[in-house]
């Protein structure tokens, strides 16, 4: 009986570390290739190098996303078919930037507005089924690790 007590007990852990196991081994995070070097959104905060987050108050924000609906003027454009899309570019490697999305502005990270309307740091086009938005903005942010040329010419 005593040995049933303790299989009863060991099922549930080793099933709850199965599922973390496959949580931090997945590769399903948006992710993109910059040069030798990946840029890959992770849900696991303590494991991030960069951190940012997001506002709806434009005077809070540090750096500033428009959406828009043309590709040509977007600095940075994501455009997929959904999965399967170069899985093989954002393979983890000891190069590869993690950048996490924060509840709260993090001491020293970024903080994001996103609208579709300027003036703006950066531009983005998203037209996938893999990014959102959000991760979009995050990942061109966390990349380039703040602002861009677009605020030094609206100076």
């Amino acid at each position: 009986m005593l040995r049933f007590k303790i299989l009863a007990s060991v099922i549930p852990l080793l099933a709850a570390a199965v599922f973390a196991r496959s949580e931090i081994g997945s590769v399903s995070h948006p992710c993109i290739a910059l040069g030798d070097t990946s840029v890959e959104l992770t849900s696991l905060f303590w494991t991030a190098g960069v951190h940012v987050a997001f506002t709806d108050d434009p005077a809070r924000a540090t750096v500033r996303v428009q959406i828009t609906e043309d590709a040509d003027a977007a600095d940075f454009a994501v455009v997929d078919d959904g999965l399967g899309s170069e899985l093989e570019s954002c393979q983890a490697n000891p190069s590869t930037r993690l950048i996490s999305i924060a509840a709260q502005p993090v001491d020293g990270g970024q903080v994001i507005y996103l609208s579709t309307e300027g003036p703006a740091d950066y531009r983005v086009y998203v037209r996938s089924k893999t990014f959102s938005q959000r991760e979009a903005a995050a990942l061109i942010v966390g990349a380039r690790g703040g602002h861009h040329h677009l605020q030094s010419a609206s100076l």
